[in-house]
């Protein structure tokens, strides 16, 4: 059997289970299944390569013990083996992530973070047993059946996945491998992701570091260590370690499951080389987080905590090294909002060289979202003198992305030929009908509202309903403003007409 009919075979199966409600208790159920039996693949791998291995957890709880025999535990003594002891003991592992601690703390710390805030949804043991024997048709001991599946694992993220409340969607991997591709980064660098989902840039950063730097296993060990995650949500968190491990992470402890703006900014060191996110927009953090933020800066919108977070954990120049750089998406909202948002965009400019600006055409993000998107790239220790701004065009003959259209990597390639090199200034960057450049005194005079569209384009009728209801809510919040301020001014004028 395929692992694509093995994966199918294993939703609809679920589906015969009381307990399993929605797509979203599917994969999470599936997470769990994956990740064991995927970590178990590993630790085969490492107890033939390990002089010295040690078990990580009980053998009594490594997949080829309790789940790889067909005709092994099932029915309602594997329900009780599952929900009262698998669990409850790797919930309450002693595990730590030290400097000190050993591969196999790690590799422990690695199982208890999956398995905080994981669940058995499932009532049904015997269709439980029915599902783990699909899961055994795959071989994840096999370089092309793991590459495989990967590959399948990203389509059940993307068929799965949804918009929701707080901007959480899957990146195309076209938008992903670009923003790899510009930042460039180098065997060593500490490459972080503050928003980190199911880990797609940070797999991407890997390839890239892997396919160009690493030439030996002390190069591999090296990066091993320098790929860093934070994701907030239990799910994707599992996911993410899973996919790491996917993609050859041994001991992906550094993916951790928390929320990284649940700490005060000034906490923070200054010690990431290389940020590639795309944090959660359009959503609001819980009550108390925005007190983590100075003051002036505090807002609970959670995009412009993390852009701020962002600018804080990047290395500064040292010498003659550049400080750190970052790629990050974010929504046409933050280039033109005010308030808190504009106090940002010129801390961003002050602190960081913000020298690109590409602008994303409609539908990128489709079917998640219609919101316009941007990434913006800076560097972190010198002042913006200009931003130069790319609009993406799409390709001849398409007029917007869908499913099954979605943006492909090689779309980019203009961009690429265009860049230059941050080096020399960009100097051999010219302008285009899809470049142009802006100097930061048009900027400031623009209030560092940065929505500043193509000169070299007319006027274009948009027909888009999301863009149109966008740019409507924009100009009921420029209303409102003016009438507060107005207000403002009238109750200043009476209150003196009363002193008098």
């Amino acid at each position: 059997m395929s692992i694509s009919s093995a994966v199918k075979s294993i939703q609809d199966i679920m589906r015969k289970d009381a307990g399993v409600d929605g797509d979203a208790q599917r994969l999470g159920q599936m997470s769990w299944l994956l990740f064991l039996k995927v970590f178990d693949a590993q630790e085969e791998e490492l107890e033939l390569e390990l002089d010295d291995y040690e078990f990580p957890i009980a053998e009594k709880y490594l997949w080829r013990n309790w789940a790889s025999n067909p005709e092994g535990i099932t029915g309602e003594a594997l329900l009780d083996f599952v929900n009262d002891d698998l669990f409850h003991t790797l919930k309450n592992m002693t595990s730590s992530v030290d400097k000190q601690a050993s591969s196999a703390a790690k590799r422990r710390f690695v199982v208890k973070e999956a398995f905080t805030d994981a669940f058995n949804y499932m009532k049904n043991g015997t269709l439980l047993r029915q599902v783990i024997n699909k899961l055994n048709e795959i071989d994840f001991t096999d370089s092309k059946e793991r590459h495989l599946f990967g590959d399948i694992y990203e389509q059940i993220l993307r068929d799965l996945q949804s918009a929701g409340n707080a901007g959480e969607f899957y990146t195309p991997r076209a938008v992903t491998r670009f923003i790899v591709d510009r930042l460039n980064p180098q065997l060593g660098e500490r490459i972080l992701d503050p928003a980190c989902g199911t880990g797609g840039f940070l797999a991407c950063s890997f390839s890239h570091v892997k396919n160009n730097f690493v030439k030996n296993a002390a190069d591999h060990q090296t990066l091993q260590e320098q790929i860093h995650g934070v994701e907030k949500k239990q799910l994707p968190h599992l996911l993410c370690i899973t996919n790491m491990m996917l993609h050859g992470i041994e001991v992906p402890s550094q993916i951790l499951h928390g929320n990284t703006l649940n700490k005060p900014l000034s906490s923070w060191e200054s010690d990431i080389n290389v940020i590639a996110t795309n944090p959660p927009f359009g959503g609001t953090e819980e009550d108390g987080i925005e007190k983590n933020f100075p003051s002036e800066m505090q807002t609970r919108e959670t995009a412009d905590l993390f852009l701020q977070l962002i600018i804080e954990v990047l290395t500064p120049p040292i010498g003659n090294k550049k400080g750190g750089r970052a790629g990050v998406v974010l929504p046409d909202g933050t280039l033109f909002g005010e308030g808190v948002k504009t106090k940002i965009k010129k801390m961003l400019t002050q602190e960081c060289n913000l020298h690109t600006i590409v602008r994303l055409p409609n539908g990128v993000f489709n079917p998640y979202t219609g919101i316009k998107t941007n990434i913006l790239f800076f560097t972190k220790g010198e002042p913006t003198k200009d931003v130069w701004f790319y609009e993406h065009p799409y390709p001849v003959g398409i007029k917007n992305y869908n499913k099954t259209r979605p943006m492909k990597f090689e779309e980019f390639q203009t961009e690429i030929d265009w860049w230059g090199n941050e080096e020399d200034g960009f100097a051999s960057r010219v302008e285009t009908h899809q470049a142009w450049k802006v100097s930061i005194n048009d900027i400031i005079a623009r209030n560092f509202n940065l929505d500043i569209k193509n000169p070299y384009q007319g006027e274009i009728i948009n027909h888009d309903p999301d863009e149109l209801l966008q740019n409507y809510a924009k100009q009921q919040a420029d209303i409102q403003a003016l009438r507060n301020k107005l207000k403002g001014i009238l109750s200043t004028a009476l209150e003196g007409a009363g002193d008098e």
